[in-house]
């Protein structure tokens, strides 16, 4: 049982006051704003400057207001889900999103249609310097949208489309037959979650129970979730014809403003570097004493009893030492985390489980939810979460507020360089050796379970939709043998790909939103490339870094990138993260 959260210290939550005093001071501003969506008189105008500039600057109020409601009101319910006041206050303000979200569903489709001549000379009046890169992009897509009737009919996309991704989650959870399994005598469910665990289990026999129970199961839903899997790739294929784009691929990427290219070097670079995974499989089926390395064994640390095992307050200070390449102004934003109110610390009833940052523009500062316990992953999931929380407060600090967001292809880039600045850290400074080996397995096994099977993943949704692209039949059969090679091509010799692993695609949610894990893999390989060059120019790099955590979504993340030092059209980063890799390996493989 966890503890009750009024038994937690002060400085171990955080401060939501510093957001609204009281729920009196949210219904107030829920009031005003509630008064305030009305944008019709605007309707049919926009064709004047002064008028769309009104226009436009009073949306981002609203948008101001409206985020404050709710990222008050989805924190106050996260400190406790058994609160029914706040998930109440949840409600209404998806109530209110809603009315907002009607009340400007005009703008877009009204910018769109005025002539590109008026867009690009809005780009050059100072007045809409807040707007720029908006109205770009809305230039970029004009020649993907369609008519006013199609428009209408395609608003209501992710209403229909959406369908495919409803029915597997309810396969997926609601109707999905949960296996059991004998562990230590006693009767266990293997639901999602506890899956995971099993597959770290010390005993080998529980591992393989779990894994061939699991796969049973999908191997018993396979025909209706092929069936939804294969309508979400024909979805996509359809709405990027419609919308006159190359190819699916080429559709997603451009909602983001990403040249496929970047997908594209991904792959290549992947590929190049598969040998170095295999490699590591190779030690570790050594080290672990199998003769046969199974699919079932492949998340088992093969170093064991090296854990980390901090209390909150001294793994925080280790997380500060470990980053403090990154300079003063970090540092002292640390404490500021620290001693005032951004983190809610501790497990307590009720509480939300996992971890996450939270913040939009013009909070006192960032929010992070972590439910702490004595583990090596625990202890840099503060340094993650403290990287989301510090490049959206330099964003916001340095952005207009509708610059200040930034896109999900980069949201993993600072949360990761601090993962990679820690570790370097750890290694530098402990002189355990058996530590030492734990903390390069766990870095390769970050890289393995973020580059390497992201992309295998990445992959499988590239070659899906090209085969419907081309015609090619989408059936159980077909899908099955293009994971199950893709696995034996990602897992080498060293691993034996049981026939249950052809069906792991079928399990995977995030499929059903196109071309997205690939997002994770890059994410890691611009933060290595960074972390690295951090470590090796000293604060030349820390300057340039810092230039990208202040930028926010005022450019194309491509683009912004660059301010790093990472171009991620080119394979430089992508050779800096393999080499990286590799470097760790050879440090591994001499201390065996």
């Amino acid at each position: 049982m966890g503890k009750n959260r009024q038994d937690v210290p002060a400085n171990l939550k955080w401060r939501l006051e510093d957001i609204f005093e009281s729920v009196e001071e949210w219904n107030k501003l829920y009031d005003e704003v509630s008064g305030e969506i009305n944008f019709s008189k605007y309707e049919g105008k926009l064709s004047d400057p002064d008028t769309l500039l009104e226009c436009l600057e009073k949306i981002n109020k609203a948008v101001y207001k409206l985020s404050h409601l709710a990222v008050y009101a989805f924190m106050l319910h996260d400190q406790d889900t058994r609160n029914s006041d706040s998930l109440a206050l949840q409600s209404r303000v998806d109530m209110l999103e809603m009315q907002f979200g009607a009340a400007v569903a005009f703008v877009n489709p009204e910018l769109t249609s005025l002539p590109t001549e008026y867009l690009e000379s809005l780009i050059t009046d100072e007045r809409f310097a807040d707007y720029d890169y908006t109205i770009k992009q809305t230039i970029k897509g004009k020649p993907h949208v369609l008519s006013k009737e199609v428009e209408t009919m395609l608003s209501q996309e992710s209403t229909i489309f959406g369908g495919f991704q409803k029915v597997f989650s309810m396969i997926d959870n609601a109707d999905f037959p949960y296996p059991s399994i004998k562990v230590n005598g006693e009767k266990v469910q293997v639901t999602h979650g506890m899956y995971g665990v099993l597959l770290h289990h010390p005993d080998r026999r529980v591992r393989r129970d779990a894994f061939k129970a699991y796969y049973k199961a999908y191997i018993g839903l396979i025909n209706t979730i092929t069936a939804a899997y294969c309508g979400n790739v024909e979805k996509d294929v359809f709405l990027a014809r419609t919308r006159k784009y190359g190819s699916a691929l080429e559709m997603s990427m451009a909602r983001e403003d990403v040249d496929v290219k970047v997908y594209k070097n991904l792959l290549r670079s992947v590929k190049k570097g598969l040998p170095l995974l295999h490699r590591y499989y190779k030690d570790k089926k050594k080290l672990m004493g199998v003769k046969t390395m199974h699919m079932y064994d492949v998340y088992v640390s093969p170093i064991e009893d090296a854990e980390l095992k901090l209390d909150y307050e001294d793994a925080y200070k280790v997380v500060k030492e470990g980053l403090s390449p990154l300079g003063a102004e970090y540092a002292r934003l640390l404490d500021e985390a620290h001693d005032n109110g951004w983190i809610d610390v501790e497990e307590t009833e009720g509480k939300r489980s996992g971890a996450y940052s939270s913040s939009v523009h013009g909070l006192k500062h960032p929010y992070v939810l972590l439910n702490y316990q004595k583990t090596t992953g625990d202890v840099f999931t503060i340094a993650h979460e403290l990287g989301h929380a510090m490049h959206s407060y330099f964003s916001e600090k340095n952005q207009p507020q509708e610059k200040s967001g930034y896109t999900l292809f980069v949201a993993e880039v600072a949360s990761t360089v601090n993962e990679v600045l820690l570790l370097k850290y750890l290694m530098k400074t402990t002189t355990d050796e058996k530590l030492k080996k734990y903390l390069l397995s766990y870095y390769m096994d970050m890289l393995k379970g973020t580059l390497f099977r992201q992309t295998q993943f990445a992959e499988f949704e590239y070659i899906a939709h090209d085969m419907c692209e081309k015609g090619q039949p989408l059936t159980t059969d077909a899908l099955c043998k293009v994971y199950h090679d893709l696995n034996k091509k990602y897992y080498g010799r060293s691993v034996r790909s049981d026939d249950e692993i052809a069906y792991e695609w079928a399990r995977i949610p995030h499929f059903y939103r196109a071309f997205y894990v690939y997002k994770y893999a890059t994410g890691i390989i611009t933060a290595v490339s960074i972390a690295e060059r951090i470590y090796n120019e000293g604060q030349a790099a820390v300057d340039d870094y810092f230039k990208f955590l202040s930028s926010g979504g005022s450019d194309s993340p491509v683009e912004l990138l660059k301010l790093a030092g990472v171009d991620l059209t080119k394979m430089d980063a992508f050779d800096s993260c393999m080499a990286s890799f590799k470097a760790a390996l050879e440090q591994f493989e001499a201390l065996n």
